[in-house]
């Protein structure tokens, strides 16, 4: 009834990268975003009635009745989600990357869609920046999936048909609501990387001149004054110079 709070499984579905899509990129996007997302529930035997969803434009948040078992979502939906995206993304250039926000808890319904507190964490655990820092370190994975630290310890921890709680790892994650406690997991992936891996570049060594040892011969044209400075040793250094200040 509308305006009560029913009990609920969130789903939230992000697109990673959205933003770096042009406006004729993106329905193309979307389009496989509601493809690869809706054939998970199809084949999971998740349907409407028992599944809600509205669209939040690179994203979509589905809530699902009380009666929908919940291993079936963390096992089965989202095994089917993460093989149908390997399937999708072959051969594609710029391959659909998604994160997942998984929670359980009360949900309110209106005329405009759904909402409570409950669906704010699933939707702020999918977007975090430590979601994206590790999808972002898990190159070629096409999918990483964020549950609440109460769904994990409620549903996941127990185990089940396609669900193994130690391919999860535990990260204290700061949200708009506060630090919190959440859980990551890589289909495909024994272990989710270390979100800290996301942010370290491999910096290119400075090019280094010819020649043997820390000590080069280097030919030098100079056109007008100036200092000519190089590091290391300089064993010859032939300098021809036209001209003086110009």
């Amino acid at each position: 009834m509308e305006g009560e709070a029913a009990y609920g499984f969130i789903v939230n579905v992000d697109a990673q990268g959205s933003g770096l899509l042009s406006d004729t990129e993106k329905p193309e996007m979307r389009r496989r975003l509601y493809e690869v997302t809706n054939a998970a529930f199809e084949q999971a035997r998740i349907r409407a009635p028992r599944l809600y969803q509205e669209d939040r434009g690179d994203g979509i948040l589905s809530v699902l009745a009380a009666d929908v078992p919940p291993k079936r979502v963390v096992g089965e939906w989202l095994e089917y989600l993460h093989q149908d995206l390997r399937q999708m993304n072959g051969g594609l250039k710029k391959p659909l990357r998604l994160r997942v926000g998984l929670h359980i808890g009360p949900v309110t319904a209106d005329a405009h869609g759904r909402s409570g507190r409950a669906v704010d964490l699933a939707c702020r655990l999918g977007d975090c920046d430590t979601a994206k820092a590790i999808l972002k370190a898990a190159a070629g994975s096409p999918l990483v999936v964020v549950a609440s630290d109460r769904l994990y310890e409620d549903v996941v921890l127990a185990g089940g048909r396609w669900v193994e709680p130690g391919r999860y790892r535990r990260h204290e994650v700061e949200l708009k609501e506060g630090r919190s406690a959440a859980w990551f997991t890589v289909p495909g992936l024994s272990q989710p990387p270390d979100p800290g891996a996301a942010a370290e570049t491999v910096r290119p060594e400075p090019p280094q001149p010819h020649g043997t040892g820390d000590s080069f011969v280097q030919n030098n044209h100079h056109h007008g004054s100036g200092q000519f400075i190089a590091n290391g040793n300089v064993d010859t250094l032939h300098i021809n110079q036209y001209g003086g200040d110009r």
